[in-house]
């Protein structure tokens, strides 16, 4: 019977990435909330679209409110939960193909949301119909969850606990393998002060999407003339970082290229904004921005923040600003934190706010960390799973991403990148190669089997 799970799995191959490249070309950002559409119409059209397709494998189907749907297999009482997400961040800058045609090239597809986290998502759909279909027997039901607030507020998540129990034991096909037990906590600040009236005069500035994505680029308009512009030059070269500065008639408008990705994985990144923080102090900025270039500058470890600290579980706290803009006179900002395990993320707060003085703070997500020991039946199974098809070692990992598998009371992240793959999610040029997705696709269903039909 298993060996009837693979065979069509590779039946299915063609179906899956015409599947995958109808999902990716609807542009899934969240939106302005409407009824029946709580996180904007391409969300909704997204949900709708996953909806119907796996209605036309035959599952059992149910929308919630446009929140989140849920495909089940088996009538069973116990079941095994996989949680997985139709949402994705905004573009970004960088791109040098469509971010939403699902373009294939050299076995890869190309798009917003082919490794995070559509790909995965469909895999597991498609892992759970070649179990349906090859008649594998199973003791627990199994339900993927599929919900479209994943990358913002997960009110998703919480919308449907209210309206369904949630299963205890599963995973989120939204990260790596071999296997991720231990998510670090997250906490996340609001800052917001008013502009200072002495010093380089600012007069526009706006940077970043999402406060979980280092961004890629920061324009600000300045007051000023072509000194203003050569000082600049002159910043970029004796600090080797890619810094325009263009003279216009409103001022000099200058531009910080940063090199992009999740908040979650600063290494090897560079911040825009903490760029420019540092440029506009150099030239002479002062107050909120002058506290900001002290405070965050281009660290991503939170140390002159008074917060870098590290545990030998989950490794360092990383700490990204995703988000500066200047409104009406006034400067507001975010901070995204990923904290050890062993972290208190309370003391934390107070030393941010101890190094940000003129800022008003505000703590909007303090989510406990998430551990799932590795003697755990799930995590042996899981990885006896990956290993059997991979025939590599697996091990578990910690990560500072954030997965739904903190909702889950036994819950971890499973895939679907794979050790030696680039990581590109929320980064420019995103894509997914079709073989891995078609072997996580076989992972997947030999781990539901196991933790299923056991």
């Amino acid at each position: 019977m298993e060996k009837k799970v693979y065979e069509l799995i590779d039946s299915w191959r063609d179906e899956y990435v015409r599947m995958l490249q109808s999902w990716i070309r609807i542009p899934s950002v969240k939106g302005e909330a409407a009824p029946g559409m709580p996180f904007g119409a391409e969300v909704r059209k997204m949900l709708d679209r996953a909806v119907a397709d796996a209605r036309d494998m035959g599952f059992a189907v149910r929308d919630f409110d446009g929140y989140a749907c849920d495909i089940t297999l088996g009538d069973a009482e116990e079941k095994i939960a996989v949680l997985g997400h139709l949402d994705v961040v905004p573009v970004g800058d960088g791109w040098t193909r469509p971010p939403f045609d699902g373009v294939m090239e050299n076995g890869r597809m190309y798009g917003r949301g082919t490794n995070d986290d559509k790909g995965p998502a469909l895999a597991s759909i498609f892992a759970l119909r070649a179990i349906r279909e090859a008649g594998i027997p199973l003791k627990k039901g199994i339900r993927v969850i599929l919900g479209c607030d994943e990358e913002s507020g997960w009110e998703d998540m919480e919308y449907y606990g209210r309206q369904e129990k949630i299963p205890d034991v599963g995973f989120s096909p939204d990260a790596s393998f071999p296997l991720i037990n231990t998510e670090k906590g997250m906490l996340g600040l609001e800052l917001r002060a008013p502009a200072a009236r002495t010093g380089l005069r600012i007069l526009e500035l706006a940077a970043g999407d999402r406060v979980n994505v280092i961004p890629g680029e920061c324009r600000a308009l300045v007051e000023g003339g072509e000194e203003t512009a050569e000082k600049v030059r002159a910043y970029a070269k004796n600090t080797g970082l890619p810094y325009t500065a263009e003279v216009t008639e409103k001022g000099v408008e200058l531009t910080a290229v940063g090199i992009p990705g999740h908040s979650a994985y600063p290494a090897g990144k560079r911040n825009a904004i903490g760029m420019m923080l540092l440029l506009l102090r150099e030239l002479g900025a002062e107050g909120p921005v002058a506290v900001l270039a002290e405070a965050v500058g281009l660290e991503h470890d939170g140390k002159s923040l008074g917060c870098d600290c590290r545990d030998e579980v989950s490794g360092a706290l990383t700490c990204n600003m995703g988000i500066l803009r200047l409104e009406n006179g006034a400067w507001f900002g975010t901070l995204d934190m990923r904290c050890p395990v062993t972290a208190d993320q309370e003391a934390l707060r107070k030393a941010a706010v101890a190094h940000l003085p003129g800022f008003e703070t505000a703590a909007t997500t303090m989510k406990p960390p998430h551990h799932v020991p590795a003697e755990s039946g799930l995590v042996r199974s899981l990885l006896a799973a990956y290993e059997e098809e991979t025939g590599l070692e697996g091990k578990p990992m910690s990560t500072g991403g954030g997965t739904y598998a903190k909702v889950l009371k036994q819950g971890v992240a499973f895939g679907a990148l794979f050790p030696d793959e680039e990581d590109l999610a929320h980064q420019a040029d995103e894509y997914e190669t079709i073989d891995r997705l078609m072997l996580a696709m076989k992972i997947y269903a030999n781990a539901l089997i196991r933790l299923a039909a056991e």
